[in-house]
């Protein structure tokens, strides 16, 4: 899909509903879902928390509302961890992956996310990793506090793209996901964003009610590209390029 994208006939009539009912109960909804996820993750512990963050995900989709599919949840395995990578189309990603994915993970996420009022300390509190982009040292010292978090059996999700494409057409894949795979010891699950793009276009909160979803692809075991990081990374971008719209 094209940044050229065209409106659906019923993107004007879609406005007075997302202004007067979905943007204040986005509102309310953030917030009392960032104080339980806290709450939660204080008292009980950072997985319950995160299960608030996917309760929290999910009732954006169904505000939108977005029709959210999911196929392969077969090729998960129960108690593995993985090092998930995805492509990444627009901030809605973000919804379609903490409501849908399931499986226990950890997002690395730039620092400037952390200073989002509520979401951004309920963030912390659950385990999430924010990641300093001002320079390589900044960004090889935050992928070291991602090995001590990840330490109990979490998954961590990357997008390896580093950057939204806001199309279906996925960008280049940077190194920094593959190789914490190998320092972890994890194999990877690709995972391909489908339609996230046409759900949320370029602009503040210019959405559209639509359909999107998650294709969850077959682990790729590291040990088959033991010293082929650069085959690791092109086979894991084929495998996810392959369940886009061309």
């Amino acid at each position: 899909m094209s940044l050229n994208y065209t409106f659906p006939w019923y993107y004007w009539l879609y406005q007075p509903y997302k202004w007067l009912v979905f943007v204040p109960l986005m509102l309310i909804n953030s917030i009392v879902f960032a104080i339980l996820a806290t709450l939660f993750a204080l008292v009980i512990s950072p997985r319950a928390g995160s299960f608030m963050g996917s309760c929290w995900a999910r009732l954006t989709c169904w505000l939108t509302p977005v029709h959210v599919f999911v196929t392969g949840k077969g090729n998960i395995a129960s108690k593995k961890s993985y090092v998930i990578v995805a492509n990444h189309q627009t901030g809605w990603d973000i919804f379609l992956l903490y409501g849908y994915l399931p499986v226990d993970f950890r997002w690395i996420m730039k620092k400037e996310l952390r200073k989002l009022p509520f979401i951004g300390y309920a963030s912390e509190k659950v385990g999430h990793i924010f990641i300093d982009r001002s320079s390589p040292r900044a960004a090889m010292q935050s992928l070291e506090e991602a090995k001590r978090k990840l330490v109990n059996g979490n998954s961590v999700l990357i997008f390896p793209e580093g950057t939204r494409s806001k199309s279906q057409k996925m960008r280049p894949f940077k190194k920094g996901a593959f190789k914490l795979a190998y320092e972890l010891g994890l194999d990877i699950l690709p995972v391909t964003i489908v339609n996230s793009c046409q759900i949320k276009q370029n602009g503040f909160l210019n959405l559209v009610p639509g359909k999107a979803g998650l294709v969850i692809h077959p682990m790729i075991r590291k040990e088959a590209f033991a010293n082929d990081l650069n085959g690791l990374i092109t086979h894991t971008r084929e495998v996810i390029g392959s369940a886009l719209p061309v």
